[in-house]
């Protein structure tokens, strides 16, 4: 408790107020306090109960004779108790700030170096258990993208952080920002916590903005599972925009086709020239029958949902079908020749035909 008995003792006989030093004083034991576990609670407590003990030895209250001395000295004692205990509490907070700054410091180290895999994985392992991550285990990745970045203090992060570790403080679980976007870490065991965390990201609530996409990678054991796991949310996040998927949901397992068709770049050029270059001919260009041809596929080749999709007549839908029959010599009617024209759809989406060129 440093000098406050001695202060308490001097105020009682003086009516003064503690020094600037004083209090400076009480500030430094509030941040050694909370440095040793102690809690504000505690400390207040602490403060308040030495001060109850105190108050029958202090020689300006024992002097006291009337009633308005006593009320005097009461209040001079009580005015420097309240501002010494204010000054704990200002110690006590910064020391809090310190530590939790500190804390995100050391916990945006270890996400980046799990995340880019560039620590030695023995020591990132020792590292994982004070997050509460155990990397021996399998895990699986899900990273949500808004429509603005997120950062460890947006609101819908302190949202989605207080639900979900409130829920789930006990497992196996870590939740951070990573270049704009949400990243949740959870053992592959723990369904119910990333299918928590994709319908908070999609539906935090109101006034706090909601994900534009969710993607969940695969689930992989150990650290470079959880760095291959990220990186595979990540693409799917990344083919979503270039394919403009209507889903705000995304697994890494539905859109493995994908990077197989990007494998081999030159071949899939090769297919969506040979395929759908002559649509390049028709009136308006190639842009309208791919569009046709996408709505088609989405809407299961049923016509009259398709050309309600595409706001044309029934016998509009059929003219474009037909004309796309007549450029490239492949129907949607035959089954081979649907998935070829879809493949080269897909793959025109990708390397972002006909706005750039093969």
């Amino acid at each position: 408790m440093g000098r406050f008995p001695e202060l308490l003792a001097e105020v009682s006989e003086t009516g003064r107020q503690p020094r600037r030093e004083e209090l400076e004083s009480f500030r430094t034991l509030g941040e050694r306090a909370a440095e040793n576990g102690w809690t504000l609670r505690e400390l207040v407590g602490l403060y308040l109960g030495g001060t109850r003990e105190l108050w029958g030895t202090l020689p300006g209250v024992a002097r006291a004779a009337t009633a308005k001395e006593r009320a005097r000295t009461g209040d001079a004692v009580l005015g420097a108790v309240d501002a010494a205990v204010a000054a704990l509490g200002e110690g006590h907070e910064r020391a809090q700030r310190l530590a939790v700054r500190q804390e995100e410091g050391e916990r945006r180290e270890f996400v980046d170096d799990l995340l880019y895999g560039r620590s030695d994985m023995g020591r990132l392992a020792e590292r994982a258990q004070r997050f509460g991550l155990r990397l021996a285990d399998v895990h699986t990745v899900a990273v949500a993208a808004g429509a603005e970045a997120y950062d460890d203090v947006h609101r819908t992060v302190r949202r989605v952080e207080r639900d979900l570790l409130g829920r789930f403080a006990s497992r196996d679980v870590l939740l951070s920002t990573k270049e704009g976007r949400l990243v949740c870490i959870a053992a592959s065991g723990d369904h119910d916590v990333l299918e928590h965390f994709v319908r908070l990201a999609e539906n935090p609530g109101a006034d706090y903005p909601a994900a534009r996409r969710i993607a969940v990678g695969r689930e992989h054991s150990g650290a470079g599972g959880v760095v291959r796991s990220y990186e595979e949310a990540l693409n799917a996040l990344e083919l979503a925009d270039r394919l403009e998927l209507d889903a705000v949901r995304l697994n890494a397992s539905e859109l493995l086709v994908f990077p197989v068709l990007l494998r081999d770049r030159g071949a899939m050029a090769d297919l969506v020239r040979t395929v759908l270059g002559p649509l390049t001919k028709a009136r308006g260009g190639a842009e309208p029958l791919l569009e046709t041809l996408t709505v088609c596929g989405a809407a299961g080749y049923v016509n009259a949902e398709a050309a309600r999709r595409l706001g044309l007549s029934v016998r509009t839908l059929s003219y474009r079908l037909e004309r796309i029959r007549t450029l490239t010599g492949y129907t949607p009617n035959e089954p081979l020749q649907r998935f070829t024209l879809e493949a080269a759809v897909m793959g025109a989406r990708l390397l972002g035909w006909p706005q750039k060129e093969l």
